[in-house]
């Protein structure tokens, strides 16, 4: 649906454009790089219709990669295993300051990963076991 308030355009194209960014990034980075060009997408194709037409398969890779994700135990016990180590990686830079880039804010990154991680995890299993 189009809106035609310039205000709530360009909130959308900022907050679009950065998510698009982000998930570009964490293509290559650890992270859930499809599912935020996925929410990119749909924050720019509410206010930018031209921009629709890639949702559906951007949205077909995401789920694709999300039934992928937890297609075998090992792949399972993997992702719960990384969840894990970042946590514990969280905590550990955010209690040990002294370490590069340690601090809250560095350890809070991590967990904040870790808990993505898991949640992202839990919505694939669920949705791939459950019935698509």
């Amino acid at each position: 649906m189009q809106s035609r308030n310039p205000l709530r355009r360009g909130a959308a194209l900022v907050a679009g454009a950065a998510l698009l960014i982000l998930g570009v990034a964490l293509l290559v980075l650890p992270g859930p790089g499809l599912l935020l060009i996925l929410a990119g997408l749909l924050v720019l194709a509410d206010q930018f219709p031209a921009v629709a037409r890639y949702v559906d398969p951007v949205r077909d890779r995401a789920m694709r990669a999300a039934r992928e994700s937890v297609a075998s135990p090992v792949r399972i016990a993997g992702s719960a295993l990384t969840a894990a180590v970042l946590l514990a990686a969280g905590l550990v830079w955010g209690l040990m300051p002294e370490l590069p880039f340690g601090g809250w804010p560095t350890g809070a990154g991590l967990i904040l990963s870790s808990l993505v991680l898991v949640a992202l995890l839990v919505y694939s299993y669920r949705t791939t076991r459950t019935g698509r």
